[in-house]
């Protein structure tokens, strides 16, 4: 079976997820822990990683099947076919948020636009071209998985 990616509507991804696993399809919706600030307080909450999508892993002809949910937009597509997801994709992802948060980067040596393979943490031996360092944080490219990485300073 694939995985494929569902748009969702915005702030849906959590109640899609549900909504799939309660029609017992199998989905994978990555949350992190982020500290939001009101006027009056802070509070932690677990927001999705990918804003608007989820994954599911089903097979080609029971992809209809998440449309049952209100949530569910479409699938999202590369180069007319709908995009599959590697399982090896899903699993960095699934160990890249169980890890703790402190990994032991440096970029002193670096400059924007250097391609370079992690040596450490959770997406280790993954490609990743540099795209902006800042004092607090630097953004790399990881064009294999199509998304791009902020990782902040210690």
């Amino acid at each position: 079976m694939n995985w494929y990616v569902v748009y969702t509507k915005p702030k849906w991804e959590k109640k899609v997820a549900e909504q799939l696993t309660q029609f017992g399809v199998e989905c994978y919706c990555p949350l992190i822990t982020v500290v939001r600030q009101w006027s009056d307080r802070k509070k932690k909450v677990e927001v999705p990683l990918f804003n608007s999508y989820v994954f599911v892993q089903l097979e080609e002809k029971d992809r209809n099947l998440v449309f049952q949910s209100a949530g569910a937009v479409r699938y999202l597509f590369w180069l007319g076919k709908p995009a599959i997801v590697r399982d090896e994709e899903i699993n960095t992802i699934k160990d890249w948020l169980s890890t703790p948060d402190q990994c032991d980067v440096s970029l002193a040596a670096f400059q924007i636009g250097d391609k370079i393979i992690l040596e450490s943490g959770p997406f280790i031996a993954q490609e990743a071209t540099v795209q902006e360092i800042k004092n607090t944080h630097y953004v790399l490219v990881l064009e294999s998985m199509g998304c791009t990485l902020k990782m902040n300073f210690k």
